[in-house]
Parts: structure tokens; C-alpha cells; sequence
């Protein structure tokens, strides 16, 4: 059964990047310059899940987001508001991007690269609240796909 989560999502390439942080962490933020960097550079597709609440459920081994049905396609970008943007309707999780996190760390240690959601072992990525997140979201991203890590 999916459960509704707090949280943006965007497909990069194969795999969904899941934002999750507290109210006016920039989850949305993040979102919205994960999609224009795709745009702009050689990763492969960059398109919006969903913002503010998707839903997340475990199925065969892997964790599944898609968007609220009342939200599709919709993403607030502070200042400018409510964009329409097309949208993937299901998507397979490949990083947890907690925005805010406490526990964020210069040179974290390799258990703090993991959670689990609904049984489902992720890798995630802390970012504490003066951090910018993207380029540290593209670094993880990179570095992964180089076999390091």
C-alpha cells in the first residue's frame, strides 16, 4: 500500500532522486535546478515526479514514487509560484536526499549513506541547511556512476 510523503521526486536518467526536509528546506528548490541542470547538460533526462507530497511503496525489491493526482505536473517555485511542468507518473528510487539534516557530516561514514524506507535499502545523501544542495546532489551522482563510493 503507498504511503504519502512529504517530499519532492525527479527522474535523472533511470532512477528517481527522493527530496525529502522539513517546510522551506528547498525541496522544491532542488527540484526545480535538478530540471534545469538536465536541460542544460549530458545527463540523460531530467523530468519532475512530483512536489510537495508523492507517494512512496515498496514493490519487488525496490522503492516506487509517484505524484499526489491533485499535484501532477504542478511544482511552486518561491517568488515566481505554481509552474506546470510534464511529469513521469511512476518512477524506481536510486538516492534520498535529506535537505536540513542533522546528522549531515563533512566525511560521513558509510552507514549514514544508507536508510530504508518501507524495508527498501536506499542510499541517501545528508545535507545540512547551509550546504548547497545541488552541486553536492550532482557529486554523489557522479561519483556513484564512476564506481566510487
Amino acid at each position: 500500500m503507498a504511503a504519502t510523503i512529504h517530499a519532492a521526486a525527479v527522474l535523472l536518467g533511470a532512477r528517481a532522486v527522493l527530496i525529502r526536509g522539513p517546510s522551506g528546506s528547498g525541496k522544491s528548490r532542488l527540484a526545480f535546478e535538478l530540471i534545469a541542470e538536465g536541460r542544460r547538460s549530458a545527463l540523460l533526462l531530467a523530468r519532475l515526479i512530483g512536489d510537495d507530497r508523492v507517494y512512496v511503496e515498496a514493490a519487488g525489491g525496490r522503492l516506487l514514487v509517484r505524484p499526489a493526482e491533485a499535484l501532477a505536473g504542478l511544482i511552486e517555485v518561491r517568488g515566481v509560484g505554481l509552474l506546470r511542468l510534464a511529469y513521469e507518473a511512476c518512477a524506481v528510487v536510486g538516492l534520498v536526499v535529506d535537505l536540513a539534516a542533522t546528522d549531515a557530516e563533512r566525511l560521513p561514514e558509510a552507514a549514514r549513506q544508507e536508510t530504508r524506507i518501507d524495508g527498501i535499502a536506499l542510499p541517501r545523501l545528508a545535507v545540512a541547511s547551509d550546504d548547497a544542495a545541488l552541486p553536492m546532489v550532482l557529486a554523489f551522482l557522479t561519483s556513484r556512476q564512476n564506481g566510487r563510493v
